[in-house]
């Protein structure tokens, strides 16, 4: 294997099966420490280099535009004034290379990645650069959220045959869409260490032209060297039961999986390894199940420490937006300071129900107050009025109208901002106090500003601040000998004053496209934390998404799912057409989504609705033969090299481990053993991944430990809008049980869920009042008709 550079540090967390499951989807930063070009080949590339032709400084977009026009990915549309032949991912594009013999040109990357951006500004916009690939290439541009399917399987190769990956991801492919060399960012010219796009085209081009006397030569080689890679891969990336009958123990790989946690946790700031830092939500879930298991042992109480020091550390940090709510995508420092400012509806979902779950385990109103404000931001920035959510907010925006977007100047302030909007003395202070010198004491602001110049490398943010929490409520009192609620009072009325202020600032781009998969988390994020925290306005935004899916992305004639729509003009909802159809995860997701929403709501519809996109689920990806789910369907991935699947929870869970919860719950809801035959097949497939680095799948390894240990069935019998009833359901709702599902029977034997589970005719109220059983094992407890003796008995 060789290079066009030298090998660049690794990203951590994104070369997949190996380190933890970090967030491995992300655009690189440009304060990532360790971001440097990253180039991978199949086979021996000749020398060459600028030089060969002109060069030729960027112009602006060209007024003509390409045929990405046509598309609805705001992506894909922020490239359709490019000098480039732009083809979108399709048979256009595969044919033309074919017929004229040319290699493809693949670029991936989404519509918030500040890097993709920089690649696009600096190269495509570029003519000499447009030319050389639409002369010598067959140039195609995909929206990663779009085709996860394209994304991942030229990832596999790119973390494969070099040192790291992430956005955005360039891959030179041969007609026949089989990769030989491919890379990450590429800066326009040859650095010191890095190589230029430009030098990149003109090797490959030296190597695989076809209007050059070498090809013929070359394209044999080429071709033997991509299909002995692709090989290898299919070989590598395999998963499947094999002669394995039963999965390993759960016991062993929890504990394996929370020691390796505890290796690599920061004491001091929370987190795991050192920088960059990502949420990582199935980690925390991870944690907080074992701390369950484990609540009478020293590693039980470990394990619900770093879960809960990690969240406080980063609320309290500036990858948490103070002035508007919601969490920036990672930090770029140890301390959860800088971060990488776009803002992703994935994190916003799973950090809503990991906040939860906080609450309910430790009872600090500290975490429902970001769950509150997490869902506060999401509804009033990422909803549509259809029901739906869009995607994400960019990292850059103008810093002013007609200036050009920089990365986080929405976010960030100076000290003469702040003491300009907060100029009124703070009355009874030990000394002479404005509001605005109160806020920035608290929240770290400094006149030079907070962010260092190695992680501002263009100096965009030189003499800006981003805020962070520095003291404590009590210590920030005691400083200026004032009330712990009056300092709590002045600085929220700060913070509102900064919110109306940069209400006038150019926002970030909004990345309107709507995903089944992440609507699917953001269905669990509301209806989870509306339950937890009572709150019935927060289970009707989980109520209108799930509307919103079943209206919008629902093919009732198949019975198939679509993957995205987008928001088109006056409130209304565009599709692509042909349309998109829906990859594993968006099934997993939103089945999970309508579970968490039936057990909030209690209102049945949404389980039907769960029990007949599974059964689609398993009619179109499951691996019959080795057991587990592949990532796309079979006809929608053909031609591509790899049929993958996902064998890592990041950024978002992988759809197999949500799957095999989903499962589990199915079962509990139906009694259906199928369902559980194939939560055990799912489960013995990862076998060899889970026992190798069990580190990566944390939330299969949750599942592994539910299939394991008992589910518990809480039957609540009344009538949903009766008082009683309702507080049982909240009693339930408020304790911590992740390995449950929730069933309220109205007493109805031909209502949906007494006909998929007979014993629940056989529970009676007592006294006419509403009760509780918990049944285990197929056999119930004595009826409860009391909160705090259902408290007691699930507490054991």
């Amino acid at each position: 294997m060789s290079h066009l550079s030298s090998p660049p540090p690794k990203h951590k967390g994104e070369h997949k099966g190996h380190g933890l499951p970090r967030g491995s989807e992300r655009c690189s930063s440009s304060r990532d420490k360790d971001r440097s070009v990253t180039v991978s080949s199949s086979g021996p590339m000749p020398a060459g280099g600028k030089g060969s032709r002109t060069n030729c400084s960027p112009s602006t977009p060209q007024k003509v535009p390409n045929r990405l026009i046509n598309e609805k990915s705001p992506y894909l549309l922020q490239h359709a004034y490019n000098p480039v032949d732009w083809y979108p991912w399709g048979p256009e594009a595969f044919d033309k290379a074919r017929k004229e013999n040319k290699p493809i040109f693949l670029s991936v990357g989404y519509s918030t990645c500040h890097w993709c951006h920089m690649m696009e500004e600096e190269s495509f916009q570029n003519e000499e650069i447009g030319r050389l690939l639409s002369e010598d290439f067959v140039s195609v541009k995909v929206d990663r959220e779009e085709r996860p399917d394209v994304d991942k399987v030229y990832m596999t190769f790119i973390q494969a045959t070099s040192s790291g990956g992430g956005w955005p991801m360039n891959v030179w492919l041969t007609p026949n869409l089989q990769p030989f060399v491919g890379g990450t960012y590429f800066p326009l010219e040859d650095g010191l260490t890095r190589v230029g796009f430009r030098t990149v085209l003109l090797r490959i081009r030296e190597q695989v032209c076809p209007c050059l006397p070498q090809w013929k030569q070359n394209k044999n080689t080429l071709l033997e060297n991509s299909q002995r890679v692709t090989a290898a891969l299919l070989a590598r990336s395999e998963i499947s039961m094999g002669d394995r009958q039963l999965p390993p123990s759960g016991a062993t790989m929890n504990s394996r999986c929370f020691q390796q946690l505890d290796e690599s946790y920061d004491e001091e700031y929370g987190g795991f390894a050192e920088a960059p830092k990502f949420p990582t939500p199935v980690i925390l879930s991870f944690l907080f199940s074992y701390w369950l298991s484990h609540r009478l042992t020293q590693d039980g109480s470990r394990a619900q420490q770093m879960a809960l020091h990690t969240l406080k550390m980063m609320a309290n940090g500036g990858i948490r937006d103070h002035v508007g709510q919601g969490f920036h995508r990672y930090s770029t420092d140890r301390q959860w300071h800088i971060p990488h400012f776009e803002k992703m509806l994935y994190d916003q979902a799973q950090l809503a129900v990991a906040y939860s779950q906080a609450f309910q385990i430790s009872g600090d109103e500290f975490y429902s107050d970001v769950a509150r404000g997490i869902l506060q931001y999401v509804a009033r920035n990422l909803s549509h009025r259809s029901g739906g959510f869009c995607s994400a907010e960019d990292a850059d925006s103008p810093p002013e109208r007609g200036m050009q977007p920089k990365e986080g100047a929405f976010y960030v302030w100076t000290v003469k901002e702040v003491q300009q909007l907060l100029s009124e003395p703070v009355p009874g202070a030990t000394e002479p106090l404005t509001s605005g010198q109160l806020l920035m004491k608290h929240y770290g602001l400094t006149e030079a500003g907070n962010i260092s110049p190695s992680q501002d490398p263009k100096g965009e943010l030189h003499g800006r601040n981003v805020l962070t929490v520095r003291y404590s409520l009590e210590l920030t009192a005691a400083r200026f000998g004032l009330d712990v609620e009056a300092v709590r009072t002045l600085l929220n009325t700060g913070l509102e004053k900064l919110f109306q202020a940069r209400k006038h600032r150019p926002r970030p781009h909004l990345d309107s496209k709507m995903l089944a998969s992440w609507n699917g988390l953001m269905v669990s994020g509301f209806a989870v934390t509306g339950a937890v925290l009572g709150l019935e306005r927060l289970i009707n935004y989980a109520t209108n998404g799930a509307k919103f899916l079943k209206r919008h992305m629902f093919d009732v004639a198949s019975g198939r799912l679509m993957r995205t729509c987008y928001a088109g003009s006056g409130g209304t909802v565009e599709h692509s057409n042909p349309p998109c159809w829906g990859f594993l995860e968006d099934y997993a997701f939103v089945v999970r989504g309508l579970l968490d929403l039936y057990e909030a709501s209690q209102e049945s519809s949404w389980l039907e609705w769960a029990l007949r996109l599974q059964d689609a689920q398993d009619r179109l990806f499951w691996d019959s033969q080795g057991g587990g789910y592949f990532c796309s369907e079979a006809e929608l991935g053909a031609g591509l090299p790899l049929r993958l699947k996902d064998d890592q929870d990041g950024a978002e869970p992988s759809a197999n481990s949500v799957s095999a919860h989903n499962l589990l719950r199915l079962h509990g809801f139906t009694g259906h053993k199928d369902w559980m035959d194939k939560c055990v097949s799912l489960l013995t497939a990862f076998s060899e991944r889970l026992r190798r680095v069990p580190v990566a799948l944390p939330e299969m390894v949750r599942a592994l430990s539910a299939h394991q240990q008992t589910l518990k069935q809480i039957v609540i019998c009344g009538d949903p809008q009766a008082k009683d009833t309702k507080a049982l359901l909240q009693c339930v709702h408020s304790i911590y049980i992740p390995n449950k599902v929730l069933i309220l029977a109205n007493g109805d034997p031909s209502s949906f869920l007494s006909r998929q589970l007979p014993f629940l005719s056989t529970l009676r109220r007592l006294e006419d009042r509403a009760t509780a059983y918990v049944c285990e094992n197929q056999a119930c407890s004595v009826p409860i008709t009391e909160p705090c003796e259902l408290r007691k008995l699930l507490h054991q």
